[in-house]
């Protein structure tokens, strides 16, 4: 069954960068197309940007500009490079497959945005 370990969040000041990573196992990892999504407390938990299996990618308008979605399928990890990041991307970040998840969520990593 898949598995999902996100990692690499941590406390930044605003206008800081962030890498953030997920590491999945069970699945062919190559086939999925797989996003981030995160959750900041009190809302919803949303998708901020995902990549196909053939490398494009496409960002919530949030984090456009800001944030850049990478894989590398021969390791089954994706990447989260985050940039001028601001109080408003606080959240639990987590992965998982775009736009239909898998039911396994992993425990997902925390980013916070603050001076």
């Amino acid at each position: 069954q898949v598995q999902l370990v996100e990692s690499g969040g941590g406390l930044v000041q605003p206008g800081g960068s962030l890498r953030l990573s997920c590491a999945a196992s069970g699945i062919i990892f190559s086939r999925y197309t797989m996003g981030w999504y995160r959750q900041a407390p009190g809302k919803r938990r949303e998708l901020v940007a995902f990549i196909f299996s053939d490398g494009n990618t496409k960002y919530a308008d949030s984090v456009k500009g800001r944030f850049t979605i990478s894989r590398d399928n021969a390791k089954n990890t994706m990447y989260l490079q985050m940039n001028s990041l601001d109080p408003e991307d606080t959240a639990v970040y987590y992965c998982n497959r775009a736009p239909y998840t898998f039911d396994s969520w992993g425990q997902g990593t925390q980013v916070t945005v603050s001076s």
